[in-house]
């Protein structure tokens, strides 16, 4: 499909300096109408307000906001914890999580408003443009994907506040911009500013969504998660929907510096990136969840879903949601979480989420069998015959190297 032959497109719209400029690029360079659409992920009513009238204020012929926070945590975050996913055993995964159902829903509207196109504000250095369209290719592969960002010759902040500025479209941006901030009601991410060198310590203004741990409170809090059948039904006793659970969450832990994370990553384009990730809630979802896991899971079952959550990390990382694997990985993830309900207690203290409590009426775990003073279930010798037959293999070994066997 060539520029002349796309009539309307819908853009992922944030009403952030790139994706302001996008606006009338497209109506200059393809001569289409553009739709916005925005996705209300949890990042924050401030983010939001007025996003409508500065969308039509651009050039775009309307906007779509779309409330995606429960369907965000409820089908995209939760599955993923029950995976037990971690990102190069660090990265909870806040970004990529939210890639596929801000994706999907862009899809909807397209298709709704009858575009012939969708476009976003990526940038061809990053993993986001191959999350959006890897979804876009599963969803609605007969529609273009214009990625301006591959295509101007725009460059810095100052090329496009000057491209906004000889065509009088108004900006709040200003030519400095110390951070790149991406937030959702699973945490805040930053990039940019000290971050950039890995040598830098963050400095205190990096951090906006947690408190220093060295100035979190003296006293510890307890909190309790109440889960079933691996999904969070309650904190505290109190019965709450998915995303208001974590929205509770996020609330407690950020009062004790929970969930700040420092660390040097691998993109999916080949290059590493320094990033710094506020994930309060999401530190203490997992924390309990796994707890759970094992108190409930044999050897061998957590072994597998341990297996299960680091290919689900790189999948989700990769921007794969879309893909027949994702689901044969989360029917085996969800086979285990059937098991996954009780309850839990996380103490939260100066930045630290410790589990401290944990009862399951599937639990595995037997007082009696565990004890050390005498019982009547578990006779110790008959642990010899299982060692020499557990270490057989190594003795046989062993004996043939000294001629023996």
């Amino acid at each position: 499909m060539s520029k002349s032959q796309v009539n309307k497109v819908v853009l992922a719209y944030s009403g952030g300096l790139d994706t302001s400029a996008i606006i009338p690029w497209l109506k200059e360079n393809y001569d289409c109408e553009v739709v916005a659409f925005a996705a209300d992920v949890g990042q924050g009513d401030e983010e939001l307000q007025g996003l409508e009238e500065k969308a039509i204020r651009s050039g775009a012929s309307e906007c779509h906001i779309v409330d995606l926070k429960e369907g965000f945590v409820g089908d995209y975050i939760y599955p993923t914890v029950m995976t037990g996913a971690v990102y190069e055993g660090q990265y909870l995964l806040g970004t990529s999580m939210a890639r596929p159902i801000i994706a999907k829903a862009q899809v909807e509207v397209a298709l709704k408003v009858g575009a012939d196109a969708l476009c976003h504000g990526c940038t061809g250095k990053g993993n986001d443009q191959v999350r959006f369209e890897g979804a876009f290719a599963a969803l609605a592969p007969q529609l273009k994907v214009i990625a301006p960002w591959r295509e101007w010759d725009m460059h810095s902040r100052e090329d496009l506040l000057a491209y906004l500025a000889e065509r009088n479209v108004p900006t709040t941006a200003s030519a400095t911009k110390i951070y790149s901030r991406d937030a959702n009601a699973w945490h805040i991410s930053h990039e940019g500013g000290e971050l950039e060198n890995p040598w830098c310590e963050p400095t205190k203004q990096v951090w906006t969504m947690t408190v220093d741990p060295e100035d979190a409170p003296n006293q510890a809090e307890r909190v309790q998660l109440g889960f079933e059948q691996g999904r969070l039904v309650s904190v505290n006793n109190e019965k709450l929907s998915p995303y208001q659970a974590l929205v509770k969450l996020n609330q407690i832990g950020a009062a004790h510096g929970v969930g700040r994370l420092d660390i040097v990553e691998n993109r999916l384009v080949g290059m590493k990136s320094r990033g710094c990730y506020e994930t309060p809630g999401g530190t203490i979802l997992m924390a309990a969840y796994k707890a759970l896991e094992h108190l409930v899971l044999d050897k061998s079952a957590l072994k597998f879903r341990e297996q299960l959550g680091l290919e689900f990390s790189h999948l989700v990382y990769d921007g794969r949601w879309f893909t027949p694997l994702k689901d044969s990985i989360l029917a085996g993830a969800q086979a285990f979480a059937k098991q996954i309900t009780g309850d839990v207690v996380v103490k939260l203290y100066k930045g630290q989420a410790t589990v401290v409590q944990r009862r399951s009426p599937n639990s595995l775990y037997s007082e009696d069998f565990a004890t050390f003073g005498a019982d009547d279930v578990y006779d110790q010798s008959h642990a010899e015959g299982f060692i020499r037959l557990y270490s057989l293999a190594s003795r046989i070994k062993a004996l043939k190297d000294k001629g023996q066997a």
